[in-house]
């Protein structure tokens, strides 16, 4: 009798040492997800919803997130449109967990293909940098700025300074 009492509490310490493993692993797992999952996969889970983000210079985007990738999110409020570059986002709310995977076409649509939509759209637009805010329409798209014809100039913005843009 005693040597079952032995193997049993022998199985029992072993059991809990397996537990015990197996929740450690489990945490650390979790960790390492987490770990992986950028704030651009957690706005792009908003897809459908209302989200808003404030930007590097303090200032607020609002609406329902139209479009969104790692590069860039779409927002929507009635008829605006407003581009947002993730770069520029500084905090978001609300956010949950992160949406599943990009596709191929997803993953590759960056900023520069999203901004070259808008200028063969010859839309006019409110471009919201660092350095002020310029009404106009995006002409050229470059590697890392874009240019916007104003009424005064033609002027080029680099995409490190890109805040929003807007469109009615």
């Amino acid at each position: 009798m005693r040597w079952d009492d032995v193997f049993s509490d022998l199985q029992a310490e072993f059991d809990e040492a397996l537990r015990s493993e197996d929740e450690a692993e489990i945490a650390e797992l979790v960790r390492a997800e987490v770990a992986g999952i950028s704030l651009a996969d957690r706005c792009r889970a908003r897809r459908g919803q209302e989200l808003t983000v404030r930007l590097c210079d303090g200032s607020d985007r609002s609406g329902l997130v139209l479009e969104a990738n790692r590069a860039w999110l779409l927002l929507g409020a009635g008829e605006r449109r407003v581009l947002v570059p993730i770069d520029a986002v500084v905090l978001a709310w609300p956010l949950a967990s992160a949406a599943p995977e990009p596709g191929v076409v997803e993953a590759r649509a960056g900023l520069g293909r999203a901004l070259r939509a808008l200028a063969q759209n010859g839309t006019e637009v409110l471009v919201r940098t660092v350095a002020g805010d310029h009404r106009g329409r995006l002409a050229r798209v470059g590697a890392d700025h874009c240019d916007v014809i104003t009424s005064q100039a033609v002027i080029s913005v680099a995409w490190a300074g890109l805040l929003s843009v807007e469109s009615h």
